[in-house]
Protein backbone atom coordinates (compact mmCIF):
# COMPACT_ATOMS: atom_id res chain seq x y z
CA UNK A 1 0.00 0.00 0.00
CA UNK A 2 2.76 2.41 0.94
CA UNK A 3 4.58 1.84 -2.34
CA UNK A 4 1.42 2.66 -4.31
CA UNK A 5 1.04 5.99 -2.51
CA UNK A 6 4.70 6.79 -3.14
CA UNK A 7 4.22 6.03 -6.85
CA UNK A 8 1.17 8.31 -7.02
CA UNK A 9 3.04 11.16 -5.32
CA UNK A 10 5.98 10.80 -7.73
CA UNK A 11 3.62 10.87 -10.70
CA UNK A 12 1.86 13.99 -9.39
CA UNK A 13 5.14 15.80 -8.78
CA UNK A 14 6.76 14.68 -12.01
CA UNK A 15 3.83 15.27 -14.35
CA UNK A 16 4.27 19.09 -14.59
CA UNK A 17 7.99 18.63 -15.26
CA UNK A 18 7.33 16.08 -18.00
CA UNK A 19 4.73 18.38 -19.53
CA UNK A 20 7.25 21.23 -19.43
CA UNK A 21 9.83 19.11 -21.23
CA UNK A 22 7.23 18.28 -23.87
CA UNK A 23 6.33 21.95 -24.30
CA UNK A 24 10.01 22.92 -24.61
CA UNK A 25 10.54 20.21 -27.21
CA UNK A 26 7.57 21.51 -29.19
CA UNK A 27 8.85 25.09 -28.89
CA UNK A 28 12.51 24.36 -29.67
CA UNK A 29 13.82 24.91 -33.18
CA UNK A 30 17.17 24.46 -34.90
CA UNK A 31 17.46 25.72 -38.46
CA UNK A 32 19.68 27.02 -41.22
CA UNK A 33 18.55 29.96 -43.34
CA UNK A 34 19.53 32.07 -46.30
CA UNK A 35 18.28 35.59 -47.01
CA UNK A 36 18.70 38.38 -49.54
CA UNK A 37 18.73 41.98 -48.37
CA UNK A 38 19.30 45.58 -49.31
CA UNK A 39 22.00 47.54 -47.42
CA UNK A 40 21.19 51.24 -46.99
CA UNK A 41 23.68 53.55 -45.25
CA UNK A 42 23.68 57.30 -44.72
CA UNK A 43 26.42 59.86 -45.38
CA UNK A 44 28.65 60.90 -42.47
CA UNK A 45 31.11 63.75 -42.03
CA UNK A 46 33.91 64.57 -39.62
CA UNK A 47 37.65 65.26 -39.44
CA UNK A 48 37.36 67.34 -42.63
CA UNK A 49 35.93 64.45 -44.65
CA UNK A 50 32.54 63.57 -46.14
CA UNK A 51 32.07 59.82 -46.47
CA UNK A 52 29.29 58.51 -48.73
CA UNK A 53 28.70 54.73 -48.80
CA UNK A 54 26.75 53.24 -51.69
CA UNK A 55 23.52 51.29 -51.28
CA UNK A 56 23.81 47.67 -52.37
CA UNK A 57 22.33 44.17 -52.28
CA UNK A 58 23.68 41.35 -50.14
CA UNK A 59 23.19 37.83 -48.82
CA UNK A 60 22.99 36.47 -45.26
CA UNK A 61 23.53 32.91 -43.97
CA UNK A 62 22.28 31.93 -40.49
CA UNK A 63 22.53 28.92 -38.18
CA UNK A 64 20.01 29.31 -35.37
CA UNK A 65 18.89 27.38 -32.29
CA UNK A 66 15.97 28.35 -30.05
CA UNK A 67 15.43 26.49 -26.75
CA UNK A 68 12.58 28.49 -25.19
CA UNK A 69 11.03 31.97 -25.43
CA UNK A 70 14.01 33.68 -23.74
CA UNK A 71 16.90 31.48 -24.82
CA UNK A 72 17.88 31.46 -28.46
CA UNK A 73 21.11 32.16 -30.30
CA UNK A 74 22.51 32.26 -33.82
CA UNK A 75 25.68 32.67 -35.81
CA UNK A 76 25.62 34.64 -39.07
CA UNK A 77 27.76 35.50 -42.07
CA UNK A 78 26.80 38.22 -44.53
CA UNK A 79 28.27 39.74 -47.67
CA UNK A 80 27.50 42.86 -49.68
CA UNK A 81 29.26 45.43 -51.82
CA UNK A 82 30.48 48.36 -49.70
CA UNK A 83 31.79 51.03 -52.06
CA UNK A 84 32.79 54.32 -50.41
CA UNK A 85 33.29 57.84 -51.78
CA UNK A 86 35.54 60.19 -49.77
CA UNK A 87 35.61 63.94 -50.35
CA UNK A 88 36.60 67.06 -48.35
CA UNK A 89 33.91 68.88 -46.39
CA UNK A 90 34.87 72.15 -48.08
CA UNK A 91 37.52 73.40 -50.49
CA UNK A 92 38.73 76.91 -51.23
CA UNK A 93 38.69 77.52 -54.99
CA UNK A 94 41.16 80.04 -56.46
CA UNK A 95 39.50 83.09 -58.01
CA UNK A 96 39.07 82.85 -61.77
CA UNK A 97 39.21 79.08 -61.98
CA UNK A 98 35.84 77.83 -63.17
CA UNK A 99 34.82 75.14 -62.72
CA UNK A 100 36.49 74.26 -59.45
CA UNK A 101 36.05 70.57 -58.64
CA UNK A 102 36.63 68.99 -55.26
CA UNK A 103 39.04 66.06 -55.16
CA UNK A 104 37.44 62.76 -54.22
CA UNK A 105 38.34 59.11 -53.89
CA UNK A 106 35.87 56.42 -54.95
CA UNK A 107 36.84 53.08 -53.45
CA UNK A 108 35.31 49.80 -54.56
CA UNK A 109 35.08 47.36 -51.63
CA UNK A 110 33.33 44.29 -50.27
CA UNK A 111 31.89 43.92 -46.76
CA UNK A 112 32.10 40.62 -44.86
CA UNK A 113 30.37 40.41 -41.48
CA UNK A 114 30.43 37.70 -38.78
CA UNK A 115 28.10 37.98 -35.77
CA UNK A 116 26.80 36.03 -32.78
CA UNK A 117 23.29 37.06 -31.70
CA UNK A 118 20.88 36.40 -28.83
CA UNK A 119 17.21 35.86 -29.68
CA UNK A 120 13.87 36.07 -27.88
CA UNK A 121 10.78 34.68 -29.58
CA UNK A 122 7.28 33.32 -29.20
CA UNK A 123 5.53 30.64 -31.21
CA UNK A 124 1.90 31.08 -32.23
CA UNK A 125 0.60 28.38 -34.55
CA UNK A 126 2.82 28.47 -37.66
CA UNK A 127 4.21 31.93 -36.85
CA UNK A 128 7.22 32.82 -34.72
CA UNK A 129 7.96 36.54 -34.21
CA UNK A 130 11.42 37.23 -32.79
CA UNK A 131 13.79 39.98 -31.70
CA UNK A 132 17.59 39.83 -31.68
CA UNK A 133 20.68 41.67 -30.49
CA UNK A 134 24.34 40.81 -30.79
CA UNK A 135 27.73 41.79 -32.05
CA UNK A 136 30.59 40.75 -34.24
CA UNK A 137 33.29 41.86 -36.66
CA UNK A 138 32.87 43.78 -39.93
CA UNK A 139 35.60 43.49 -42.57
CA UNK A 140 35.61 46.08 -45.38
CA UNK A 141 37.99 44.79 -48.03
CA UNK A 142 38.98 47.00 -51.01
CA UNK A 143 38.77 45.23 -54.36
CA UNK A 144 42.50 45.21 -55.22
CA UNK A 145 44.81 48.21 -55.58
CA UNK A 146 42.99 51.28 -56.85
CA UNK A 147 43.84 54.73 -58.14
CA UNK A 148 40.58 56.62 -58.16
CA UNK A 149 40.65 60.37 -57.65
CA UNK A 150 39.68 63.46 -59.61
CA UNK A 151 43.16 64.78 -58.88
CA UNK A 152 44.73 61.76 -60.65
CA UNK A 153 46.80 61.12 -57.54
CA UNK A 154 47.66 57.46 -57.03
CA UNK A 155 46.17 56.07 -53.82
CA UNK A 156 46.77 53.02 -51.70
CA UNK A 157 43.97 51.13 -50.01
CA UNK A 158 43.77 48.95 -46.92
CA UNK A 159 41.28 46.62 -45.25
CA UNK A 160 39.22 48.03 -42.38
CA UNK A 161 38.23 45.78 -39.45
CA UNK A 162 35.62 47.16 -37.05
CA UNK A 163 33.43 45.80 -34.27
CA UNK A 164 29.73 45.97 -35.12
CA UNK A 165 26.58 46.01 -32.97
CA UNK A 166 23.54 44.28 -34.49
CA UNK A 167 19.87 44.50 -33.56
CA UNK A 168 16.70 43.48 -35.32
CA UNK A 169 13.31 41.80 -35.38
CA UNK A 170 11.40 39.55 -37.72
CA UNK A 171 8.91 36.79 -38.31
CA UNK A 172 9.25 33.12 -39.21
CA UNK A 173 6.29 31.70 -41.11
CA UNK A 174 6.22 27.92 -41.30
CA UNK A 175 4.86 26.81 -44.67
CA UNK A 176 5.80 23.11 -44.52
CA UNK A 177 6.93 20.89 -41.61
CA UNK A 178 10.60 21.71 -42.23
CA UNK A 179 10.47 24.75 -44.51
CA UNK A 180 9.37 28.32 -43.97
CA UNK A 181 9.67 31.98 -44.92
CA UNK A 182 11.75 34.40 -42.85
CA UNK A 183 11.07 38.14 -42.95
CA UNK A 184 13.34 40.35 -40.87
CA UNK A 185 14.98 43.73 -40.40
CA UNK A 186 18.54 44.06 -39.13
CA UNK A 187 20.36 47.25 -38.19
CA UNK A 188 24.16 47.52 -37.97
CA UNK A 189 26.01 50.19 -35.99
CA UNK A 190 29.78 50.60 -36.49
CA UNK A 191 32.57 53.15 -36.96
CA UNK A 192 33.11 54.46 -40.50
CA UNK A 193 35.84 52.47 -42.29
CA UNK A 194 39.09 54.04 -43.48
CA UNK A 195 39.95 52.46 -46.85
CA UNK A 196 42.24 54.99 -48.59
CA UNK A 197 45.33 57.02 -47.74
CA UNK A 198 43.97 60.08 -49.62
CA UNK A 199 41.42 60.86 -46.90
CA UNK A 200 40.93 60.04 -43.26
CA UNK A 201 37.78 58.31 -42.07
CA UNK A 202 35.09 60.61 -40.68
CA UNK A 203 35.45 58.81 -37.34
CA UNK A 204 31.65 58.88 -37.03
CA UNK A 205 29.30 56.02 -36.30
CA UNK A 206 27.55 54.67 -39.37
CA UNK A 207 24.19 52.91 -39.44
CA UNK A 208 23.24 50.39 -42.11
CA UNK A 209 19.62 49.27 -42.47
CA UNK A 210 19.05 45.80 -43.90
CA UNK A 211 15.47 44.74 -44.71
CA UNK A 212 15.56 41.12 -45.88
CA UNK A 213 13.59 38.13 -47.01
CA UNK A 214 14.69 34.50 -47.01
CA UNK A 215 13.84 30.88 -46.32
CA UNK A 216 14.74 28.62 -43.41
CA UNK A 217 15.06 24.86 -43.18
CA UNK A 218 14.23 23.32 -39.82
CA UNK A 219 16.53 20.47 -38.86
Amino acid sequence: MGSKWMLRILLLVGAPGLAGLGNNAAFAQTDVAGSLYGAFSGTTNGDGTVQSPSNSAGALLEVRHISNPLIGYEGTYSYNRANEVYSPISIACPVGLIPCSSPLAAISANAHELTADWLASVKVSSFRPFALAGGGILFDVPAGSQSSSTTSVSSTTSTSTKPVFVYGAGLDWGLLPHLGLRLQYRGNLYKAPNLTNLFTSTGAFMHTSEPMIGVFFRL
